[in-house]
This record gives structure tokens, C-alpha cells and sequence, in this order.
């Protein structure tokens, strides 16, 4: 039981995936929950078919970061089914809402492997504020991704997904039975993109000494020191230090925030 493909453009592979039927949250939970019990790839493949639009529209957001279309759909969709794969019904969200992490994860670290953007060299400050981003900018988090519509793709070049999804020649629904990254790893690597770490640095930059000291002392370090530890450093209150946290947050929570926005067309 396959996925469709696109053979010759994105619309042909739009109006395939259309065809499946979107489920309602009731019946979502229904499939998911017998999936969970039972790992049914019958009840696996209804789950990913039906919110294969999704995958397509999140991929537009990537568009403009020279990989075709077609193959960042096609990791976004290993995204999706890996979500599917690990998605706990009861916890009581939407498959989607879920997925949404695992489908970018998966895009944004195509985009590192293809642009050769990955570098080792990463201040240790800017890689834990990578890690922490994910609760700073929560504020969009669980938003599900509107319905994509055929005038929104634009693309006229040859795409195609029939390339195998992994160096092993696996198939679609082979990883529904593979170990994936756990969510942490996934977190982690999704944040190791050039648009995180563009964020991470405007958003340091808006920060003062005092409030950069603070947020490395309380933020960043792996053993954070006491709000009046740090106030007899700096030779002010205890209170002081927990105001010019709270303001350095907010700054870096609305820088963060953007992290989730589409970029704007020719970027």
C-alpha cells in the first residue's frame, strides 16, 4: 500500500493527495487509537493520507531556500509518518498538531545536509539558546497549517518524489516500522538550521550586557545560579535581576517567535 507520487508536477501530486478524505477529530482519534493498540499499517496509512495536504503547505514555507519543492515534500512526508508512527492519542491534540515539529524537523535538516550549513563550530551559548527555543517561541506551536490550495503552487519546473526515501531503497511505509529519532533529537536537530541560528543571533543581539549576563547565568548555563547570586555579582538586587530577566526573555521570546513565520517571497 503505497503514497502517491508526483510524476510530473506538484499540482498532479496537490490533486492526488486531495482525493483522500480529510478525517474529522472524532474519527481521528478513532483510527489513531486502534493504531496505537493494534500498529495497523491499514490504519498507519489513513493517518498519514489524510493530512498529506498538510505536509505540502508547510513545504512552501522552505520554497525560497534553493531545494526543489518535490523533495522537501517528500521529507516532510517521512516527517509525517514518523509523527504518525510515535503520536499518543491520548494526550488530547490533534494528529497534526503533533506532527507539525517532526515535518519541519525533517525539511530544515534537508535543507542543513543539502546546503552544507551545518558547522561545528557553534558557540555554546547559541546552541543551548537552540535548544530552548522551542519554549520561547511556543507561542505558534500548536497552530494547524491551513488547507493548501491548487492557486497557491506556482512552480513550473519537473518534480518528482519516485526517488527512494533512504540510501536502503525503503519504502514509504517501511519507516512506519522503523526506530526513528526520539522527539528530543528531533527538537534539537530542527533547530540546527540556518534560520534558527540567523534568529538565535538577531535575537542576542537586542540584548544588553546586563540582560546577556543574566540570561547566560540563568538560561544558558547548565547549572543556573540564583537570582541573588547573581544580583551580588552585578552589585544590584535580587528583584533587579528577576525584572531584567523577565525584560530579556520577552526580547528574545518576540525575536524567537518569528522563527516560525514563513519567509517572505524572494528571500
Amino acid at each position: 500500500m503505497g503514497l502517491p507520487v508526483v510524476t510530473d508536477s506538484v499540482q498532479s501530486y496537490l490533486a492526488q493527495v486531495s482525493r483522500y478524505p480529510m478525517l474529522s477529530a472524532e474519527d481521528e482519534f478513532r483510527v489513531a487509537e486502534r493504531y496505537y493498540k493494534t500498529r495497523s499499517i491499514e490504519d498507519a496509512h489513513t493517518l498519514v493520507t489524510s493530512n498529506l495536504r498538510y505536509v505540502v503547505k508547510i513545504a512552501l514555507e522552505f520554497r525560497n531556500y534553493g531545494c526543489r519543492l518535490a523533495d522537501l515534500i517528500q521529507e516532510g512526508n517521512i516527517g509525517l509518518m514518523t509523527a504518525v508512527k510515535k503520536f499518543n492519542p491520548y494526550k488530547g491534540f490533534r494528529l497534526i498538531t503533533y506532527a507539525t515539529w517532526w515535518i519541519r524537523s525533517f525539511i530544515q535538516d534537508y535543507i542543513l545536509k543539502s546546503r552544507g550549513l551545518v558547522r561545528k563550530s557553534t558557540k555554546a551559548l547559541k546552541k543551548k539558546l537552540f535548544y530552548k527555543a522551542p519554549a520561547l517561541a511556543d507561542g505558534s506551536a500548536g497552530e494547524e497549517p491551513s488547507y493548501v490550495s491548487h492557486e497557491e503552487l506556482e512552480l513550473k519546473s519537473d518534480l518528482s518524489l519516485d526517488a527512494p526515501i533512504r540510501d536502503d531503497n525503503s519504502t514509504h511505509l517501511d519507516l512506519l516500522r522503523d526506530e526513528g529519532p526520539g522527539p528530543l533529537e528531533s527538537v534539537a536537530r530542527s533547530q540546527e538550521s540556518f534560520l534558527v541560528r540567523q534568529e538565535v543571533s538577531s535575537a542576542l543581539a537586542l540584548l544588553n550586557e546586563k540582560e546577556r549576563v543574566v540570561v547566560e547565568k540563568r538560561l544558558m548555563s547548565d547549572e543556573p545560579e540564583s537570582l541573588q547570586v547573581i544580583g551580588d555579582a552585578l552589585g544590584i538586587t535580587r528583584e533587579r535581576v528577576r525584572q531584567i530577566e523577565s525584560q530579556a526573555m520577552k526580547k528574545l521570546e518576540k525575536s524567537l517567535l518569528r522563527i516560525r513565520q514563513p519567509l517572505p517571497q524572494g528571500a
